[in-house]
């Protein structure tokens, strides 16, 4: 999931100076509300806002400049103490957080199934620790679940953020002891040092640079830098107004173009860091700064902190009721919604706990520590329950454990190549005379294959790799596609005795119909062909915008199993017209297909069940059964 900073900080408050002049800022706070809107709206799927999620790196930048600032002068005021700083984030940062993560595990026990269940309890023990980036960084792959069915996930950046004040000041409160002349230089090696990191780090698919602080780091320092006057003021009236609408300009580039497929963070990150860091820097005095301060801006902004922490719980629990994507009349309502509850938090929650007249000091510290222990107590009593199986009727779980109808050889033989591992043989115990190769969607596609080839005495070679279509040069979604396809290649031309090559993979998800895509599919299987191989293309896998044991479970809870129905068959081919061109061509030259929209689908729909089972083990993943469906009735 991409996400902003919900406390970079949006809950620092209402009066926030200057570091060098000491004052409110009103545009600082209209600035708040240009990236938690864009979150908003990118996770309430709102079109135009594809780029969104680079709120999150507006929010560091003005944490970064807003909480260096007064570090920075009270340390050189000779006032500054670590007590009061962590008193201040913990009154700014807890009350509200610590609300929504007690709603949550309340929402999640009543609504989610027990596979759904059990993530959430261990994501709010992280949230509540402060660190959800380490446990959202760990807590990767195809049986962990997806961002859809965690509703703590956007706490990942606010865990960055307070790791980074753990440290922070500190350093700078050294720095200004033994060397101070040296404070804006040390700092701007470590944002450079952090920057280039994440430069190099920025095709990395494990998590690591989108989750962990030392990638993140340099967004909070492009602040810093600015609020310790890194950064010569800009002084001509028309120099401010270009810098502060060029920064704008920036921001509204990465809002309106950034997509999911752009790859992020990394030197992506920058126009967006370096827009907002213009703004703060140049805006006071222009009409960009009158524009932030504008009303409703101001308005926004200072709801923003609460308005990231409600709005995402929101989106997922409605989404998971209804097994839709929010849409229409849907999505205008949970957007009210979070703007309701955003208002409310601030004024009932953070308003009267920033107020150290009304809670003081020793009283925050108490709160914060009950209310930690009581979070981590009902969450550790959650997790004891196991997902709490006993709120559900017996058919629902029924359908709910085809979450689980994975074959029994993915663990071991999947993403071989990015082990360094031995790609696996399935089937009888012979030298195998066949090989899948394809990316996840091939996994158990090729244990269904193994079972026929091991019923006639036969075994294959399964070669699958995550988001890796078995295309060569194909490298979109991971640099280490190309190797491994390459290596697959290698492999079939390298052993004779694998005469026949099956061709699996996500082929209808949107992105792999280009005739740029299939004409390099084209020149893969025309190579392989000339290897003198047979090849049998496995089609597209018709997906569904809904997880499909969740879907049957509700239904089944309900009582309505019979309503169950998949995408429509002119919704898969509309996604796979060139793909299906292709496919065509290649079976009037001898080319074998397995086509499971022929295999699941009639005239109209598509099936997402079989003998009451479910077809699949998420949205487009087939499970066994599927699998073993499409083989039978592909021939």
């Amino acid at each position: 999931m991409h996400g902003p900073a919900p406390a970079s900080t949006p809950g620092d408050g209402t009066a926030n100076p200057h570091p060098a002049a000491g004052r409110y800022r009103r545009d600082i706070d209209g600035l708040r509300a240009l990236a938690i809107l864009p979150v908003l709206l990118f996770h309430a799927h709102v079109p135009g806002f594809s780029g969104g999620y680079v709120g999150v790196d507006i929010f560091f930048v003005i944490s970064g400049f807003l909480i260096t600032g007064i570090i920075a002068r009270e340390i050189d005021d000779g006032r500054f103490s670590l007590m009061r700083f962590y008193e201040r984030r913990f009154r700014r940062i807890m009350p509200a957080l610590a609300l929504m993560i007690l709603a949550v595990l309340a929402a999640a026990a009543w609504l989610y199934l027990p596979g759904d269940l059990e993530g959430v309890p261990r994501s709010a023990l992280a949230a509540t620790l402060f660190a959800s980036n380490l446990w959202f960084f760990t807590d990767t792959g195809y049986f962990s679940g997806g961002a859809d069915v965690k509703p703590l996930l956007h706490t990942w950046s606010l865990a960055v953020e307070e790791q980074y004040y753990i440290g922070f000041p500190i350093l700078l409160m050294l720095l200004a002891r033994f060397a101070p002349r040296w404070r804006i230089v040390v700092v701007a090696l470590i944002a450079a040092g952090s920057l280039a990191l994440a430069i190099l780090m920025q095709r990395d698919t494990s998590g690591f640079t989108f989750y962990l602080l030392p990638t993140r780091a340099w967004e909070l320092f492009a602040g810093a830098l600015l609020a310790l006057g890194a950064v010569p003021s800009i002084r001509p009236r028309w120099a401010r107004e270009l810098v502060a609408w060029s920064g704008c300009l920036a921001v509204t580039l990465a809002v309106t173009f950034y997509d999911r497929t752009t790859v992020f963070p990394g030197i992506t990150a920058l126009p967006p860091v370096l827009g907002a860091a213009m703004l703060i820097h140049a805006a006071p005095g222009t009409s960009m700064a009158r524009i932030l301060a504008l009303p409703p801006l101001v308005g926004v902004g200072l709801i923003s902190y609460s308005l990231y922490l409600w709005h995402w719980p929101l989106i997922v629990f409605t989404e998971y009721a209804t097994d839709m994507p929010l849409a229409g009349g849907t999505r205008i309502v949970v957007v009210a919604a979070a703007l309701i509850a955003a208002t409310l938090s601030w004024r009932l929650v953070e308003c009267p706990f920033r107020d150290s007249r009304r809670v003081p000091a020793r009283h925050i510290f108490r709160f914060t520590g009950a209310a930690m222990a009581l979070l981590c107590i009902l969450s550790l009593a959650l997790l004891a329950m196991g997902g709490w199986p006993s709120r559900f009727d017996p058919p629902a779980l029924a359908q709910m454990a085809g979450q689980h109808d994975f074959a029994p050889s993915r663990k071991q033989c999947h993403d071989t190549f990015l082990r360094n591992a031995r790609p696996c043989t399935l089937g009888a115990a012979t030298r195998p005379d066949a090989m899948l190769w394809g990316d996840s969607h091939g996994v158990e596609l090729a244990y269904a294959l193994s079972l026929d080839a091991k019923a006639r005495g036969g075994a294959l070679i399964e070669r699958t790799t995550s988001s890796c279509p078995p295309v060569l040069g194909y490298d979109a979604t991971d640099p280490r596609c190309a190797a491994a396809n390459r290596a697959a290649f290698d492999a079939i031309r390298a052993d004779p005795a694998i005469r026949r090559v099956y061709m699996a993979a996500f082929w209808a998800n949107g992105n792999f119909d280009s005739p740029a895509f299939v004409a390099r599919l084209d020149r893969t299987i025309a190579a392989l062909r000339a290897l003198g191989r047979d090849v049998v293309l496995i089609g597209p896998v018709p997906p569904q915008p809904f997880d499909v044991p969740r879907r049957l479970a509700h239904l089944a809870q309900a009582g309505r199993t019979d309503a169950a129905q998949g995408v429509t068959r002119r919704f898969v081919d509309g996604r796979t017209v060139h793909l299906r061109a292709l496919f065509a061509r290649w079976q009037a030259h001898g080319v074998r297909l397995i086509d499971p929209v022929a295999a699941l689908c009639d005239t109209q729909s598509c099936a997402i069940q079989h003998d009451g089972r479910p077809l699949y083990f998420d949205s487009h993943h087939l499970g066994v059964t599927g699998a073993k469906l499409v083989v039978a009735r592909g021939g």
